[in-house]
């Protein structure tokens, strides 16, 4: 008898301790995002406002846009927070996402030595600026990473129709801050989202050469996994952080979000 009841009571702490970590697990939120949003010191901002008015912890895996979408595609995350619409639309589309929300926006930035050796900062378009750098066998790093950033730098090479194998192409497969830091010790041109490059450039010797072609138009979307595919995720922790961020006290706090007295990101979750 006397086992028995000792059975009883380990079983019975057994399933308590079980509901316990099960809710605590409920209350965790896994998010990929892009590096930017890491980099750029936005989530460090907006979490712990989430997690104050709500009660939920978000585990952040910055790993850039293509690495995030392979995470939510697996099932291994609860949302994705990331920017290159086209991989985002094919995410969807076979049905690993569901309910994608426009998040906020801001723009890439062409940067490079202030001296300017392939004259970017002279001409009229991102693809010009492209081939200016090419044609001069100019250093230029690139992330390499499958990032929404790289993504968006592959598309404007086959805009120019040059094949970015040229000797001054650098491909580092890095994140954001430290293909600018690359950059910047080589004094050679990059590609960046502008969040970044106001986080980073007082550690810089670069500056923007080139900027304000609607080719750089960055679009920030927040995706769910589809439950459907994945029941083991938390949905709806995901879903409540979704709803807050575009929701007007997230929409507001991006807007809120600035550095040295400059912008990072436009909230646009209600722009039609």
């Amino acid at each position: 008898m006397k086992n028995l009841t000792t059975s009883l009571v380990i079983a019975s702490l057994s399933i308590v301790s079980y509901s316990a970590t099960s809710a605590e697990e409920n209350m965790q939120v896994r998010l990929a995002t892009t590096t930017s949003t890491y980099h750029s010191g936005l989530l460090d901002y907006l979490l712990p406002e989430f997690e104050k008015d709500t009660g939920y912890k978000v585990n952040v895996i910055a790993a850039g846009t293509g690495k995030s979408l392979k995470m939510g595609q697996n099932g291994d995350v609860d949302l994705v927070m990331t920017h290159a619409p086209k991989a985002e639309a094919t995410f969807v589309d076979k049905g690993y996402g569901v309910l994608p929300r426009k998040l906020m926006y801001n723009d890439f930035v062409i940067v490079g030595p202030s001296d300017d050796p392939a004259k970017v900062g002279q001409e009229k378009s991102v693809a010009q600026v492209f081939k200016n750098i090419a044609n001069a066998n100019a250093t230029f790093v690139s992330r390499g990473d499958d990032s929404g950033t790289h993504k968006k730098e592959k598309g404007l090479w086959a805009q120019t129709e040059i094949e970015p194998n040229f000797g001054g192409y650098r491909s580092v497969g890095q994140g954001m801050g430290p293909t600018l830091n690359m950059a910047s010790e080589m004094q050679g041109y990059t590609m960046t989202d502008r969040g970044t490059w106001l986080a980073y450039h007082n550690k810089l010797s670069l500056t923007v050469l080139f900027q304000g072609d609607k080719s750089l138009f960055n679009p920030y979307q927040v995706i769910l996994v589809n439950p459907e595919r994945y029941p083991g995720i938390n949905y709806q922790g995901a879903k409540v952080f979704s709803d807050w961020l575009v929701n007007s006290r997230g929409q507001q706090l991006i807007n809120d979000f600035k550095l040295n007295g400059k912008q990072l990101f436009v909230a646009n979750a209600n722009e039609k």
